[in-house]
C-alpha cells in the first residue's frame, strides 16, 4: 500500500467557514474542495468571463435606457391616436 504524503496548512477560521460553505456533499474533504477549486481557476478564462461580464454590464443599461425612451407618456398617447 503506498502511504500518502500530507501537509498541514493554516487556514483563518473564516476561510474553512467559505470552504466548508461551498462543499457539494457534507462528507467532502477539504482536499477535495480545494481541488475543484484548482481545476475550476486552471479551466476558467479570465479574457472570455470579463468580455461576457462586459456584454452583460451593456445589455443591462441599454435596457434601462430603451424602457426610459420608449416607455413614457407621449409615446402612449400616439398609440390611441
Amino acid at each position: 500500500m503506498m502511504k500518502k504524503e500530507v501537509t498541514t496548512i493554516q487556514l483563518r477560521k473564516s476561510v474553512v467557514e467559505e470552504l466548508k460553505s461551498i462543499k457539494k456533499y457534507p462528507r467532502q474533504t477539504y482536499n477535495e474542495v480545494i481541488m475543484d477549486l484548482v481545476k475550476r481557476a486552471k479551466t476558467s478564462n479570465p479574457k472570455t468571463e470579463k468580455k461576457n461580464q462586459y456584454d452583460e454590464f451593456l445589455h443591462t443599461i441599454q435596457k434601462l435606457k430603451m424602457k426610459e425612451l420608449w416607455d413614457n407618456e407621449e409615446d402612449e398617447a400616439w398609440s390611441y391616436a
